[in-house]
Protein backbone atom coordinates (compact mmCIF):
# COMPACT_ATOMS: atom_id res chain seq x y z
CA UNK A 1 0.00 0.00 0.00
CA UNK A 2 1.23 3.51 -0.81
CA UNK A 3 2.29 5.58 2.14
CA UNK A 4 -0.32 8.38 2.54
CA UNK A 5 2.37 10.76 3.69
CA UNK A 6 4.14 10.26 0.39
CA UNK A 7 1.00 10.99 -1.67
CA UNK A 8 -0.43 13.97 0.17
CA UNK A 9 2.20 16.56 -0.80
CA UNK A 10 1.77 15.66 -4.48
CA UNK A 11 -1.99 16.16 -4.23
CA UNK A 12 -1.54 19.49 -2.48
CA UNK A 13 0.90 20.66 -5.13
CA UNK A 14 -1.69 20.09 -7.86
CA UNK A 15 -2.89 23.54 -6.77
CA UNK A 16 0.30 24.83 -8.41
CA UNK A 17 0.67 22.20 -11.11
CA UNK A 18 -2.72 22.52 -12.79
CA UNK A 19 -2.66 26.35 -13.17
CA UNK A 20 0.98 26.10 -14.29
CA UNK A 21 0.00 23.58 -16.95
CA UNK A 22 -2.91 25.76 -18.11
CA UNK A 23 -0.64 28.79 -18.42
CA UNK A 24 2.28 27.01 -20.08
CA UNK A 25 0.44 24.75 -22.50
CA UNK A 26 -2.42 27.21 -22.96
CA UNK A 27 0.02 29.62 -24.58
CA UNK A 28 -0.31 27.65 -27.79
CA UNK A 29 -4.08 28.06 -27.74
CA UNK A 30 -3.60 31.82 -27.44
CA UNK A 31 -1.18 31.60 -30.36
CA UNK A 32 -3.67 29.51 -32.34
CA UNK A 33 -6.56 31.93 -31.78
CA UNK A 34 -4.45 34.91 -32.87
CA UNK A 35 -3.22 32.98 -35.93
CA UNK A 36 -6.77 32.06 -36.92
CA UNK A 37 -7.85 35.70 -36.64
CA UNK A 38 -4.90 36.88 -38.74
CA UNK A 39 -5.19 33.91 -41.14
CA UNK A 40 -1.49 33.23 -40.81
CA UNK A 41 0.88 31.73 -38.25
CA UNK A 42 1.91 34.51 -35.85
CA UNK A 43 3.40 34.52 -32.35
CA UNK A 44 1.78 37.07 -29.98
CA UNK A 45 3.96 38.58 -27.27
CA UNK A 46 1.67 37.05 -24.64
CA UNK A 47 3.04 33.65 -25.76
CA UNK A 48 6.48 34.52 -24.38
CA UNK A 49 5.10 35.93 -21.11
CA UNK A 50 3.01 32.80 -20.58
CA UNK A 51 6.02 30.64 -21.50
CA UNK A 52 8.22 32.31 -18.89
CA UNK A 53 5.71 32.23 -16.03
CA UNK A 54 4.35 28.75 -16.78
CA UNK A 55 7.82 27.25 -17.18
CA UNK A 56 9.00 28.59 -13.83
CA UNK A 57 5.87 27.24 -12.13
CA UNK A 58 6.24 23.81 -13.75
CA UNK A 59 9.90 23.71 -12.73
CA UNK A 60 8.89 24.18 -9.09
CA UNK A 61 6.13 21.59 -9.52
CA UNK A 62 8.64 19.14 -10.99
CA UNK A 63 10.94 19.56 -7.99
CA UNK A 64 8.28 19.07 -5.33
CA UNK A 65 6.86 16.02 -7.14
CA UNK A 66 10.38 14.70 -7.92
CA UNK A 67 9.75 14.51 -11.66
CA UNK A 68 13.11 13.90 -13.33
CA UNK A 69 11.82 14.67 -16.81
CA UNK A 70 9.67 17.56 -15.58
CA UNK A 71 12.61 19.41 -14.04
CA UNK A 72 14.85 18.73 -17.04
CA UNK A 73 12.14 20.02 -19.37
CA UNK A 74 12.14 23.44 -17.73
CA UNK A 75 15.78 23.77 -16.72
CA UNK A 76 17.02 26.11 -19.48
CA UNK A 77 13.81 27.33 -21.14
CA UNK A 78 13.85 30.74 -19.50
CA UNK A 79 16.96 31.70 -21.50
CA UNK A 80 15.14 31.33 -24.83
CA UNK A 81 11.91 32.96 -23.65
CA UNK A 82 13.73 35.96 -22.18
CA UNK A 83 15.82 36.50 -25.30
CA UNK A 84 12.66 36.65 -27.41
CA UNK A 85 11.16 39.18 -25.02
CA UNK A 86 14.34 41.26 -25.12
CA UNK A 87 14.26 41.38 -28.93
CA UNK A 88 10.56 42.31 -28.86
CA UNK A 89 11.13 45.05 -26.24
CA UNK A 90 14.11 46.38 -28.22
CA UNK A 91 12.10 46.47 -31.45
CA UNK A 92 9.31 48.39 -29.67
CA UNK A 93 11.76 50.79 -28.02
CA UNK A 94 10.95 49.55 -24.51
CA UNK A 95 14.30 47.97 -23.61
CA UNK A 96 16.28 50.13 -21.19
CA UNK A 97 19.86 49.25 -20.12
CA UNK A 98 18.62 48.57 -16.60
CA UNK A 99 15.91 46.19 -17.80
CA UNK A 100 18.34 44.42 -20.11
CA UNK A 101 20.85 43.91 -17.27
CA UNK A 102 18.21 42.89 -14.75
CA UNK A 103 16.66 40.27 -17.02
CA UNK A 104 20.04 38.68 -17.78
CA UNK A 105 20.97 38.53 -14.09
CA UNK A 106 17.61 37.00 -13.22
CA UNK A 107 17.93 34.41 -15.99
CA UNK A 108 21.46 33.46 -14.89
CA UNK A 109 20.32 32.94 -11.29
CA UNK A 110 17.30 30.87 -12.38
CA UNK A 111 19.38 28.62 -14.64
CA UNK A 112 22.03 27.98 -11.95
CA UNK A 113 19.31 27.10 -9.45
CA UNK A 114 17.54 24.94 -12.04
CA UNK A 115 20.66 22.90 -12.75
CA UNK A 116 21.08 22.22 -9.04
CA UNK A 117 17.50 21.13 -8.38
CA UNK A 118 17.40 19.06 -11.59
CA UNK A 119 20.52 17.15 -10.52
CA UNK A 120 18.96 16.54 -7.10
CA UNK A 121 15.71 15.30 -8.63
CA UNK A 122 17.46 12.86 -10.97
CA UNK A 123 19.49 11.44 -8.08
CA UNK A 124 16.31 11.03 -6.02
CA UNK A 125 14.58 9.16 -8.87
CA UNK A 126 17.62 6.90 -9.34
CA UNK A 127 17.78 6.15 -5.62
CA UNK A 128 14.03 5.39 -5.48
CA UNK A 129 14.06 3.17 -8.59
CA UNK A 130 17.14 1.20 -7.54
CA UNK A 131 15.47 0.41 -4.23
CA UNK A 132 12.28 -0.79 -5.98
CA UNK A 133 11.35 -4.17 -7.50
CA UNK A 134 13.78 -5.98 -9.76
CA UNK A 135 13.90 -4.42 -13.21
CA UNK A 136 12.25 -1.17 -12.14
CA UNK A 137 15.45 0.83 -12.56
CA UNK A 138 15.89 -0.47 -16.12
CA UNK A 139 12.28 0.31 -17.06
CA UNK A 140 12.55 3.79 -15.58
CA UNK A 141 15.81 4.37 -17.47
CA UNK A 142 14.27 3.30 -20.80
CA UNK A 143 11.21 5.55 -20.47
CA UNK A 144 13.29 8.44 -19.20
CA UNK A 145 15.44 7.90 -22.28
CA UNK A 146 12.36 8.27 -24.48
CA UNK A 147 11.46 11.45 -22.63
CA UNK A 148 15.00 12.82 -22.85
CA UNK A 149 14.99 12.23 -26.62
CA UNK A 150 11.72 14.15 -26.81
CA UNK A 151 13.16 16.91 -24.66
CA UNK A 152 16.23 17.05 -26.91
CA UNK A 153 13.90 17.69 -29.86
CA UNK A 154 12.03 20.31 -27.83
CA UNK A 155 15.34 22.01 -27.04
CA UNK A 156 16.37 21.76 -30.68
CA UNK A 157 13.17 23.49 -31.84
CA UNK A 158 13.87 26.47 -29.63
CA UNK A 159 17.55 26.45 -30.59
CA UNK A 160 16.43 26.65 -34.24
CA UNK A 161 13.97 29.41 -33.32
CA UNK A 162 16.60 31.23 -31.25
CA UNK A 163 19.17 31.15 -34.07
CA UNK A 164 16.58 32.46 -36.54
CA UNK A 165 15.62 35.20 -34.08
CA UNK A 166 19.21 36.25 -33.38
CA UNK A 167 19.99 36.36 -37.10
CA UNK A 168 17.01 38.55 -37.94
CA UNK A 169 17.23 40.57 -34.70
CA UNK A 170 13.53 40.04 -34.13
CA UNK A 171 11.38 37.23 -32.76
CA UNK A 172 10.44 34.77 -35.53
CA UNK A 173 9.40 31.10 -35.56
CA UNK A 174 10.54 29.01 -38.57
CA UNK A 175 8.42 26.17 -39.97
CA UNK A 176 10.83 23.52 -38.64
CA UNK A 177 9.82 24.62 -35.12
CA UNK A 178 6.36 23.10 -35.61
CA UNK A 179 7.61 19.81 -37.10
CA UNK A 180 10.05 19.34 -34.23
CA UNK A 181 7.25 20.19 -31.79
CA UNK A 182 5.05 17.37 -33.14
CA UNK A 183 7.78 14.72 -32.86
CA UNK A 184 8.95 15.88 -29.44
CA UNK A 185 5.42 16.02 -28.04
CA UNK A 186 4.68 12.42 -29.00
CA UNK A 187 7.81 11.16 -27.24
CA UNK A 188 7.37 13.33 -24.16
CA UNK A 189 3.70 12.46 -23.82
CA UNK A 190 4.50 8.74 -23.92
CA UNK A 191 7.16 9.10 -21.22
CA UNK A 192 5.04 11.23 -18.89
CA UNK A 193 2.05 8.91 -19.36
CA UNK A 194 4.10 5.88 -18.38
CA UNK A 195 5.18 7.67 -15.20
CA UNK A 196 1.57 8.80 -14.61
CA UNK A 197 2.64 12.44 -14.46
CA UNK A 198 -0.69 13.68 -15.77
CA UNK A 199 -0.11 17.43 -15.38
CA UNK A 200 2.68 17.21 -17.95
CA UNK A 201 1.18 14.42 -20.10
CA UNK A 202 -2.25 15.99 -20.60
CA UNK A 203 -0.77 19.45 -21.15
CA UNK A 204 1.57 18.22 -23.88
CA UNK A 205 -1.13 16.11 -25.56
CA UNK A 206 -3.38 19.16 -25.72
CA UNK A 207 -0.85 21.01 -27.90
CA UNK A 208 -0.58 18.44 -30.70
CA UNK A 209 -3.51 19.88 -32.60
CA UNK A 210 -2.05 23.38 -32.37
CA UNK A 211 1.24 22.31 -33.95
CA UNK A 212 -0.58 20.58 -36.79
CA UNK A 213 -2.85 23.58 -37.33
CA UNK A 214 0.10 25.99 -37.58
CA UNK A 215 1.67 23.75 -40.22
CA UNK A 216 -1.63 23.79 -42.11
CA UNK A 217 -1.80 27.60 -41.96
CA UNK A 218 1.77 27.83 -43.22
CA UNK A 219 1.01 25.37 -46.02
CA UNK A 220 -2.18 27.14 -47.09
CA UNK A 221 -1.08 30.77 -46.76
CA UNK A 222 2.60 30.33 -47.51
CA UNK A 223 4.15 32.31 -44.64
CA UNK A 224 7.39 30.52 -43.84
CA UNK A 225 7.79 31.82 -40.29
CA UNK A 226 5.65 33.22 -37.53
CA UNK A 227 6.65 36.70 -36.46
CA UNK A 228 6.00 38.18 -33.05
CA UNK A 229 2.80 40.18 -32.90
CA UNK A 230 0.96 42.30 -30.33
Amino acid sequence: MADPAAVEPSLLWYVLGVPASVIFYGRFYVQWIVSEIRRKSVMPISFWYMSSLGSLMLLVYGVVTTSALGTLSHCFNIAVYSRNLIHIWREKGKLSPGLNFGVHVFVAVVILASVGVTAWTWWHVYDRSSAGPSGELQKTAVWLGVGVLGQALFALRFLVQWVATERRKKSVVPTSFWWLSLAASALMCASFTREREWVYAVGIAATLFIYARNLWLIYVYGNESAEADD
